[in-house]
């Protein structure tokens, strides 16, 4: 998985302003977008968003999205670019919202929203004001150990659609524990992370 670059402090050098990721199907194929180089932020790495857009390639045109964590943005724009009819981004860091915004507008996607704000915010909130979501990406920080709390509090907040399919990626050692009724459809390990994709 891609990492933050550390600070470069030798010869007087520093972090640079921006990091890449690159859009590697649909209607945006190809194209290099920046985010901001956040400590702990990983986007998913190509090979990974390769195979988990496979598995989505049938449910994926015109679904209504949700990239919690977004931090970069590259699940949500993969998405996007392969057709899902929108996507909610929710990410803590202002910078990195800001520079996703930034991106988006770029991209002219009039069928996405920024929400700068924590991710049980949103969900508490999202309860009483959201329509449900088809298809729901959870990618935490991994030192942040936050997939239970956000998986009880997506299930208990009523926002998924009957059909709905969830993306967990986590460490490789980590247990996952999900609702009644979760299906594990698809399950990959590549190096130190695992992928899982659920279904109801």
């Amino acid at each position: 998985m891609p990492r933050p670059r550390k600070p470069n402090t030798s010869r007087g050098q520093t972090a640079p302003a921006t990091s890449q990721l690159r859009i590697i199907g649909g209607r945006w194929r190809g194209r290099k977008l920046a985010f901001a180089p956040v400590a702990g932020l990983r986007p998913t790495g190509d090979r990974l968003r390769e195979t988990l857009f496979n598995w989505l390639q049938f449910q994926l045109p015109g679904a209504r999205c949700l990239d919690l964590f977004a931090g970069s943005g590259a699940l949500g724009l993969e998405a996007l670019s392969r057709g899902a009819g929108s996507v909610d981004f929710v990410e803590l860091h202002r910078g990195a919202a800001q520079t996703l915004r930034q991106q988006l507008d770029l991209l002219q996607a009039d069928n996405a929203r920024v929400h700068n704000c924590p991710a049980e915010m949103f969900l508490a909130q999202a309860g009483r004001e959201q329509a449900a979501f088809d298809l729901v990406f959870i990618d935490p920080p991994f030192a942040g150990d936050l997939w239970q709390d956000t998986i009880s509090q997506l299930s208990a907040a009523s926002l998924l659609t009957d059909n709905a399919r969830i993306y967990i990626e986590s460490p490789r050692d980590k247990s996952v524990p999900v609702p009644p009724g979760w299906q594990l459809e698809k399950e990959k390990q590549a190096g130190q992370v695992c992928m899982r994709l659920f279904s109801l």
